[in-house]
């Protein structure tokens, strides 16, 4: 793609990616989130990317809360569809098996798949929960970086079932993984 100068909100193809949407630009790459990738970082000049529909073609660089802005009107663009992220190959076809140390009790059996679902969407709330604290007007920053360290911490709790995710990008990261 030649054009280096879209704006947040164009709509564009990625060969490797699919279908995607700038959410941030910096220097010399586009934010695009992608449907059923999540947020990439990809080279203005990837050979990769194809403009479908252009938007508020800037040179400028976005600052963070435009970017956070353009992210919020993307999740309520695409509120009812949520990321398809790929079960470990050695888990396909498992069961979770649930055993009362009461052995007279009956065991829950339930399909990975099934539960894996669950701990992906809820991932996925937690990722609305955390922009709409991050663009809530009546929390002071203080507020939000408090409340923002209790979801980093949810998310370090959750980092035991990162062993069911087929891709290490899918992982939950805690405070540790955290820091930039």
């Amino acid at each position: 793609m030649e054009q280096t100068t879209l704006g947040i909100g164009t709509r564009l193809q990625h060969t490797q990616h699919g279908p995607g949407v700038i959410v941030g630009i910096k220097y010399a790459t586009y934010l695009i989130s992608f449907i059923n990738h999540g947020i990439k970082e990809i080279d203005k000049t990837d050979p990769k990317l194809e403009e479908i529909i252009p938007e508020n073609v800037s040179e400028e660089i976005e600052t963070h809360s435009e970017v956070e802005r353009s992210l919020l009107k993307i999740l309520r663009m695409w509120g009812g569809i949520t990321e398809i992220v790929p079960l470990g190959e050695k888990w396909e076809g498992g069961i979770l098996v649930l055993q009362p140390a009461d052995k007279t009790l009956k065991p829950k059996e339930i399909p990975v798949a099934d539960f894996f679902h669950k701990i992906v969407m809820l991932r996925d709330r937690l990722r609305v929960l955390e922009q709409s604290i991050n663009s809530h007007k009546n929390l002071s920053d203080e507020e939000k970086v408090n409340i923002q360290q209790y979801i980093t911490r949810c998310y370090g709790s959750l980092t035991t079932f990162n062993v069911l995710f087929k891709n290490k990008e899918d992982w939950f990261v805690g405070e540790k993984g955290n820091k930039l």
